[in-house]
């Protein structure tokens, strides 16, 4: 598997957790059941840095630009940001590769 690859399943899989972890935030504190929350939580930190260390890795591999690593960093931070990521310069780079 290549690292452009392993990219894109990184994005994805860390835009699902993000969405899964905030809907388990309510569980936790409105109903107070903290497992969910727990494991789905472990799960997204781990995909979030891995994300967060690929982009990093991808980058200096490829020699991208600036802006390709401020996006890619800050598209982990907002809710549905590494879909449009991934579609926005990775699915594009895809047919490059």
């Amino acid at each position: 598997m290549n690292l452009h690859r392993l990219l894109r399943i990184a994005a994805i899989a860390e835009g699902i957790s993000y969405i899964s972890f905030a809907i388990t935030m309510p569980l936790k504190y409105i109903f107070k059941i903290t497992e969910p929350n727990f494991y789905v939580g472990s799960a997204h930190g781990f995909l979030f840095l891995a994300y967060c260390v690929l982009v990093g890795i991808y980058g200096i591999k490829n020699k991208s630009k600036w802006y390709f690593y401020i996006l890619g960093w800050a598209a982990s931070l907002i809710p549905f940001g590494t879909f449009w990521f991934d579609a926005k310069f990775l699915k594009k780079e895809s047919k490059d590769v």
